[in-house]
């Protein structure tokens, strides 16, 4: 693959003030332009009753049948879990949270020599602005490419200070290996040939968006992200702190997700709902903002190289199970996805195959 292709996937089209600069201000009302009415309140009381799966990685790795049955029916009807005895030295992921609070509470100055540059993906900044009249979410991001490493900006990932890179550098290729166990669990489950989804992560690619949502004075009117699916198969999530914000929409309704401490929330991106010709399939989630708590975590996306092309696994088209989806390139998906403002599940529409 060309190391330039993950660059020209699309990006904000404008550059957008700093969140975290401006929530430093004293306010009571928040500037008109973050300002998003009419959003959907949680359901607090559906949450009592309906929290988001946990799987234990151990016992799947000791194909324990409940807890094998109990990772299918999150993959097919929540779309998320969280993930607990996962492998990781709680060290690393200790080291890649306080990097990156570091990182967000360093002075502008230092932040803006990681500024997105116009018509770039990675940096510092926002993603997914395409007009000056759209409306802006209330955080700020760091978003780089990090696997392959001859994917990564040369004039980007190197400039990380130092414990930074390393931390980021061990936490992703730990988080490499987490994610071809789970594609092989998967697998698994789904009861398909071993290499009919491996063969598309041989050379896994990822990309690591750091998230800070500043405490706002008026959370209800605000959005940290909009609701969205995310674009790739897999991707993993480490809450930095423990002021939740994470909310999914299930059954009609969002439902806030309380994450155990060190454990990862795991969700399905569209591409693996194509893979997978919709049986797994991925959600909306967003986030929401809190009154007086910055809220950190770190998202790691996952997908397949970005030269192939993508369709619904031969395996899982059947006559009673028609393929659902087009065959597109990744690359051409990610393209498409970067390049509009985030809405539901909209783009994987784009794809979809009419009355199938």
């Amino acid at each position: 693959m060309d190391p330039q292709i993950a660059n020209k996937l699309g990006t904000s089209l404008l550059l957008v003030p700093s969140v975290h600069e401006l929530a430093k201000q004293p306010m009571t009302i928040v500037p008109e332009r973050y300002i998003h009415p009419n959003q959907d309140p949680p359901s607090v009381e559906f949450a009592t009753s309906h929290q988001v799966p946990v799987i234990d990685l151990n016992k799947l790795l000791s194909e324990d049948e409940n807890e094998l049955e109990k990772f299918d029916l999150a993959c097919k009807e929540w779309g998320f879990f969280q993930l607990i005895n996962h492998g990781i030295n709680p060290s690393t992921l200790e080291k890649v949270k306080i990097s990156v609070e570091e990182f967000f509470s360093l002075p502008m100055k230092e932040k803006k020599k990681f500024w997105q540059n116009q018509g770039d993906l990675e940096g510092y900044g926002q993603n997914f602005v395409v007009s000056e009249e759209q409306k802006l979410e209330w955080a700020d991001l760091f978003y780089i490419f990090t696997l392959p490493s001859y994917v990564r900006n040369p004039h980007l990932f190197p400039c990380i200070p130092q414990p930074f890179r390393e931390a980021v550098e061990s936490y992703s290729l730990e988080l490499e290996k987490l994610c071809m166990t789970i594609i092989k669990l998967m697998a698994k489950t789904l009861k398909i040939k071993p290499n009919e989804l491996l063969e598309l992560f041989e050379d896994v690619s990822q990309a690591m968006r750091m998230n800070c949502y500043p405490p706002c004075p008026q959370p209800e009117h605000v959005i940290g992200l909009n609701p969205h699916s995310d674009a790739g198969a897999l991707t993993i999530l480490l809450q930095v702190n423990d002021t939740e914000g994470l909310e999914i929409r299930k059954d009609g309704m969002w439902v806030p997700i309380k994450p155990f401490s060190n454990a990862f929330v795991i969700n399905i991106g569209d591409i693996l709902e194509i893979l997978t010709n919709g049986i797994y399939r991925s959600i909306e989630h967003r986030a929401t903002i809190n009154s007086e708590k910055q809220r950190i975590s770190i998202a790691t996306f996952h997908g397949p190289q970005m030269n192939k092309i993508i369709g619904p696994t031969p395996s899982l088209v059947t006559p009673d199970r028609p393929a659902l989806f087009k065959r597109i390139g990744v690359a051409d998906y990610y393209k498409g996805y970067f390049s509009r403002e985030l809405n539901g599940k909209s783009y994987l529409d784009v794809v979809r195959i009419q009355n199938a």
